[in-house]
């Protein structure tokens, strides 16, 4: 049964003053999902929705990869597009359709079904943790019903042009879009983000239906996730006590020599994964004063300043802290063939954030995980994902300092910052030596340098970049 005027009236005055405190308090955002089969007024509702909606705090996505997508890791396009704080995001299929008909029409196989199942409980999971709601409804429809509603819509002049060819196809595939579907909705019914079946009846009781969740949404708490114990049974993690070069002094011409080799080097591996599409990410973290920077430098003198990009990270922007914390990251991945650096990372959740209580402890226990998922999509993407972790001594450390206050070209680099994260050296030591624990995967190896000596640090960065690009190269991995 239609909606009455009246009725329609008070549910969209409801929805739009609960979408408007939502955009006030920017205490969460919305995400809907609407999946489904073909003829169930997916179009029309959405449509709707954002009619009824405030649409300058509403974004609706019916997304076909771009070639800009297709050259970044896979959820990259979801990342980018996802709503801020006090924001409303509507996905038509989304991620689902994605998996759904690449299953159907027999692009993977179960097996990788099952993995991409998989990877959408995390991504809602993290979401979740986040302060994302999201409201997942799936529409259904019989075939003969469908078939029915099919031929009816082409029969109208208003609506023929709605129907083409792939609206038949997936009528045709009816069965096999059924059964698989049964099995996403299965595996991916979370607590935290359970599925809505609403049967295609007509378009007013969808509305009708589709409302009250959203206005359930937009006015309830947020549900979060439990959280699983972290697996700390990584003992192949690398530990701060050992070193990966030794302090041994080099000559400056030998180092010279040394170094104008190590850069042809990457020069000619870059070209390689430049012509073969391969990103390449490097993660540089660290001590103050540990030479992050000069490594960085030394790296990118060897590149063509056209296919790589440096990132500071700083503490987020007011944009950057109404988005779930990774989405600053997703954002900074290179194309394909293109390198991207980052000079502090996503690991600053695990540090400092850590150390100086800028995250609840139920949040940077839950980044490991996160980081490591993060990591996975990456590789999974094909890149090549470098982490250095560059370790210098606290005698080293102050010395240099002191070098930095005394020196005027340098002593912009050295604040009360640096000073105040020296006094709690203990503490960062041990969440450095966490971070490796947990973060230390096979694909995504931690490598340690340790840069008392500068010469022989910045080489053994050189040297292991170049090993990361070689390895990928000549062995796929």
């Amino acid at each position: 049964m239609p909606m009455t005027d009246q009725e329609e009236k008070a549910r969209r005055y409801e929805l739009l003053k609960a979408q408007l405190a939502m955009a006030k308090h920017q205490d969460k955002s919305v995400v809907l999902v609407v999946a489904g089969h073909a003829a169930t007024y997916k179009s029309l509702l959405v449509n709707q929705l954002n009619h009824w909606l405030e649409n300058r705090q509403t974004e609706v996505h019916a997304l076909a990869p771009s070639e800009e997508d297709r050259l970044r890791p896979y959820w990259w396009r979801y990342w980018r597009r996802l709503p801020a704080r006090g924001r409303l995001g509507v996905f038509i299929h989304g991620w689902y359709g994605d998996a759904l008909f690449a299953r159907v029409e027999h692009r993977i196989q179960a097996g990788a079904f099952y993995d991409r199942l998989k990877e959408i409980n995390a991504f809602e999971t993290m979401l979740a943790n986040e302060g994302v709601v999201v409201i997942k409804v799936w529409l259904d429809i019989d075939a003969a019903q469908q078939a029915k509603r099919l031929h009816e819509m082409k029969a109208d002049p208003a609506q023929a042009w709605q129907i083409n060819e792939r609206h038949w196809q997936r009528h045709a595939q009816h069965s096999a879009i059924q059964y698989h579907a049964q099995t996403l909705l299965e595996e991916t019914h979370l607590p935290h983000a359970p599925w809505h079946c609403i049967v295609s009846e007509s378009p007013g009781k969808q509305l009708r239906d589709i409302t009250v969740l959203l206005q359930n949404a937009l006015t309830q708490p947020t549900t979060l996730p439990t959280q699983p114990e972290l697996n700390r049974a990584q003992t192949n993690a690398p530990s701060l006590n050992r070193s990966k070069n030794d302090d041994e002094k080099l000559s400056k011409s030998d180092y010279l020599a040394a170094l104008n080799l190590a850069q042809a080097r990457i020069a000619y591996n870059h070209r390689r994964c430049l012509e073969r599409g391969i990103p390449v990410v490097l993660a540089f973290e660290g001590h103050d004063a540990a030479g992050k920077g000069g490594s960085i430098h030394r790296v990118t003198s060897a590149l063509d300043a056209r296919f790589y990009r440096v990132h500071s990270i700083v503490a987020p922007s007011d944009e950057e802290r109404l988005h779930p914390w990774l989405w600053r990251f997703w954002r900074r991945l290179p194309r394909d063939g293109r390198v991207t650096i980052f000079d502090r990372t996503w690991y600053g959740r695990v540090l400092v954030e850590r150390v100086e209580g800028l995250a609840e402890e139920q949040d940077w226990q839950r980044a490991y995980r996160e980081i490591n998922y993060f990591e996975a999509q990456l590789l999974t993407h094909g890149a090549v994902v470098g982490k250095f972790f560059l370790a210098i001594s606290k005698e080293k450390q102050l010395q240099r300092f002191k070098a930095r206050a005394n020196t005027p070209h340098k002593q912009h680099k050295l604040n009360d910052e640096d000073w105040r994260n020296r006094k709690n050296w203990d503490e960062y030591q041990c969440a450095i030596n966490d971070m490796l624990m947990h973060t230390h995967t096979p694909g995504a190896p931690w490598h340690l340098i340790n840069t008392d000596e500068k010469r022989c640090a910045r080489l053994a960065v050189l040297n292991h970049v170049n090993r990361l690009l070689a390895n990928r190269l000549e062995n796929g991995s």
